[in-house]
């Protein structure tokens, strides 16, 4: 027999929820063949068999999630040969989850310890949920120093907690002794890293407004639906709340002439008919000028590390589309975006869009985002102010594309304008940064040569 156990789908995925299975119990299936559909946080996934044979179990149904390292499929080698799998995979059920890797196995119950004491770390990863590795990270608490309470020996987010508040509290174990000071030498003082990651930890586990208390009942006012956060619309929920309690977000507003470059995007439609750049889209040319402005504004262009107090900037331009999937947001990403034509940008994102509503996007097209735009226009909306997709610094939202009556040079006319804001992080940049950036924005909007011009 063999224990198919759920591969690592890539870099950050620790689960995957079942979208449908390819096979069925008492079925032979050949090698390479489709096993089992998977949605993570970040794309779908087909599974193949990696060997020929007969199904003889498979672990959860549509809906359920699953960790990477637990058996999911029992497969009998068709050729008959003796058992491959791991011995000790873990059982389906509550105890399954632990990563294979994980070489030590789960210590036998003990009697409690006291708040003082500070286990011994096991070699390899330790086994805890993607929701909870991200607590950790943003309470500076190391996972391999934490006291295992879930199933399996899981890390829970109970867990991490109590680590802070007992760090925070001064009744975590302490740190290695440091050499003897010589004499009228001051000991010396806690990092300032160090100090900083307790000061959030402690902040982070008595905010009153995180102390999220239950529902309440409400089907006495009449009927219910209940239905489970899940894969896409789960990870978006994540990452909304997240960047809603780490980032200060503000947002600057203006309004963008398109009437040239929109006369300049037909005439190329037209001229370009049966050939590449046919389907030349405005998010194309508003991608092209969101590389240049942030050329001149790096802030936009960066992340936030809270616990090093510091801000990363980066040389390089990954601009996030955000896409609706039907199945939730996603945000695929052009890569090299400073280096793609307009006509190679206008591709980019048909193919990205068209991927992400028919489910085709790799794990590789959701990472690595360095600024994102939204654009509600074709759905309709004067405006919005999205939340920023953490941990970027910055996002722009598009409305739609109006004619409006506006006067220039003492007349009134017809333009077509584009409503523009721009969310950034308060932490990294002040308004009038955002009013330059998006000045930049308007400015070449409003002109497609200057705006072709740009390399």
């Amino acid at each position: 027999m063999f224990e198919f156990k759920l591969p690592d789908l890539g870099e950050g995925i620790h689960e995957g929820e079942i979208l449908r299975w390819h096979v069925q119990p008492g079925d032979t299936i050949a090698e390479d063949a489709p096993l089992v559909d998977v949605e993570t946080d970040k794309a779908a996934v087909t599974i193949p068999s990696p060997r020929a044979g007969r199904v003889v179990s498979v672990v959860g149904k549509p809906g359920d999630v699953v960790h990477v390292g637990q058996v999911i499929a029992v497969i009998e080698d068709a050729a008959g040969a003796p058992a491959s799998a791991s011995p000790a995979a873990p059982p389906p059920g509550p105890a399954a989850g632990a990563p294979e890797d994980r070489t030590t196995p789960p210590a036998a119950p003990a009697s409690p310890a006291s708040p003082a004491a500070t286990p011994t770390p096991a070699p390899g990863p330790v086994p805890a949920a993607p929701a909870t590795r991200r607590l950790a990270r943003e309470l500076g608490v190391p996972l391999a120093e934490v006291t295992p309470t879930g199933p399996g020996g899981r890390v829970t987010a109970d867990d991490v907690r109590r680590f802070a508040e007992r760090r925070a509290a001064g009744a975590a174990a302490p740190p290695p002794a440091a050499p003897p000071a010589e004499p009228g030498t001051a000991a010396p003082a806690p990092s300032e890293e160090l100090a900083h990651a307790e000061f959030a930890a402690h902040a982070a586990c008595t905010i009153p407004l995180l102390d999220i208390e239950p529902l309440p009942d409400f089907t006495p006012l009449g009927p219910v639906e209940r239905e489970p956060l899940r894969s896409i619309r789960r990870k978006v929920a994540r990452k909304m709340v997240t960047s809603s309690i780490l980032v200060p977000h503000v947002a600057h507003m203006d309004e963008a002439d398109v009437t040239l470059l929109e006369e300049f995007r037909h005439q190329e439609r037209e001229r370009r008919r049966g050939q590449p750049g046919e389907r030349l889209t405005l998010l194309a040319f508003v991608v092209r000028a969101v590389v240049a402005a942030l050329r001149d504004a790096p802030a936009f262009n960066a992340s936030v590390d809270p616990l090093r107090e510091e801000i990363l900037y980066k040389k390089f331009y990954n601009i996030g589309i955000a896409v609706d999937s039907g199945r939730g947001l996603v945000v695929p990403v052009i890569r090299g975006a400073d280096r793609k034509t307009i006509v190679q940008l206008a591709e980019s994102i048909e193919d990205l869009a068209r991927r992400g509503r028919e489910g085709k996007l790799e794990v590789e097209d959701l990472r690595g985002g360095t600024f994102t735009i939204t654009n509600v226009g074709p759905l309709g909306g004067t405006a919005l102010i999205p939340i920023i997709n953490y941990p970027e610094t910055a996002i722009l939202g598009m409305g739609r594309v109006q004619e409006r009556p506006v006067v220039r040079d003492g007349q009134i006319v017809i333009r077509r304008i584009l409503p523009l804001t721009l969310a950034f992080d308060h932490r990294v940049a002040d308004g009038a940064d955002a009013a330059r950036f998006v000045n930049t924005l308007t400015r070449l909007l409003s002109d497609p040569r200057e705006l072709l011009m740009q390399t």
